[in-house]
C-alpha cells in the first residue's frame, strides 16, 4: 500500500513541473486561458491593414505632375538673354504682364529690361529695334532697310513660283471669283495643290461660295496687288481675249463636278 501511494505521488511531480508555466489550481483544475494579449500580438505583425499606409507622390502633393519652375537667373545669358529669346519667337506684340508671366519674374523687372534692350539696339545701330505697340512689345527690322526687306521678300517668293503656280495665278487674276474646277478646265490639270501653295503665300483667298454649285470662290489679295506694284485689278495687261469664254468653261464644269 505505501509503495503505491509513494509511486502515485512521484509520478505526478513531473506533470507539474512540465505545466508550471501554465497557471493551475491546487485542485488540479484546468490550465487558465492566458488571455487575448498573445494573440493581438501575432495579429499586429500579420495584418498590415492596421499598420500607417504611405502616400503616393499624387496622394503627397496636388503639384506633382506639374511642370518645374525655371530660373531664369540661372542660364547663361540670364533673365535679359531669356526675355530676349522670347521677343524673336513671337507673332504678334506681347505686353509687360505676359512676359513677366512667361519669365516668372516681377513685371517691373521686365519693365527695366525693356528700356534697357532698347537703349542697346539702338546705342549700336542694330538692324532691328524692340518697339512697344499696341500695348505690346515686339522686334521689328528698322525703317532704313525696308527696301533690302522687300525686295529679299518679293523678288525672292516670286522667283520660288512653279510655271505651273503662275499659269494658276493668272487665271485666278483674270476670273475670279473662280472655283477650282474652273480654273483646272483651263489648265486641263488638277490644280488642288497648286490652289493650296497660293493660299498660303497670301496670293489668293477664298471669296465665298457658288451659289449654283457651292463650290467655292477664290480671288487674288491685296498683297498679290503689292508684289506686282499694281492699284487695282484694272491695271492688269488686256490678257482676257486669250481665255476661253464662259459658255466653254461651264459646259467643261459641268463634266468635272
Amino acid at each position: 500500500m505505501m509503495a503505491g501511494v509513494d509511486t502515485t505521488t512521484t509520478d505526478r511531480v513531473p506533470i507539474v513541473a512540465e505545466t508550471a508555466d501554465d497557471p493551475v489550481s491546487e485542485a488540479g483544475a484546468e490550465p487558465v486561458d492566458p488571455g487575448p494579449a498573445p494573440v493581438e500580438a501575432a495579429d499586429a505583425e500579420a495584418a498590415p491593414v492596421d499598420a500607417p499606409v504611405e502616400a503616393t507622390p499624387v496622394e503627397a502633393g496636388e503639384d506633382a505632375g506639374a511642370a518645374p519652375a525655371i530660373d531664369v537667373d540661372a542660364l547663361s545669358g540670364g533673365a535679359r538673354g531669356a526675355l530676349e529669346a522670347l521677343l524673336m519667337v513671337v507673332d504678334e506684340p506681347v505686353d509687360e504682364i505676359g512676359l513677366a508671366t512667361a519669365l516668372a519674374v516681377p513685371v517691373d523687372r521686365v519693365r527695366l529690361l525693356l528700356g534697357e534692350l532698347v537703349a542697346e539696339y539702338d546705342a549700336e545701330g542694330r538692324g532691328f529695334e524692340l518697339r512697344s505697340v499696341a500695348g505690346g512689345w515686339r522686334i521689328y527690322s528698322r525703317a532704313e532697310y525696308a527696301p533690302v526687306v522687300e525686295r529679299f521678300v518679293l523678288d525672292g517668293q516670286t522667283a520660288k513660283l512653279t510655271q505651273a503656280a503662275l499659269e494658276t495665278l493668272a487665271i485666278v487674276a483674270y476670273r475670279q471669283p473662280v472655283s477650282r474646277s474652273r480654273v483646272s478646265a483651263v489648265r486641263g490639270v488638277n490644280v488642288d495643290a497648286v490652289m493650296r501653295t497660293l493660299v498660303t503665300r497670301g496670293l489668293v483667298e477664298e471669296a465665298g461660295t457658288d451659289p449654283e454649285t457651292g463650290a467655292v470662290l477664290y480671288r487674288t489679295t491685296t498683297s498679290f496687288l503689292h508684289r506686282l506694284g499694281l492699284t487695282s485689278l484694272d491695271d492688269l495687261p488686256a490678257l482676257a481675249p486669250y481665255l476661253p469664254e464662259v459658255d466653254a468653261l461651264d459646259e467643261t464644269d459641268g463634266t468635272l463636278a
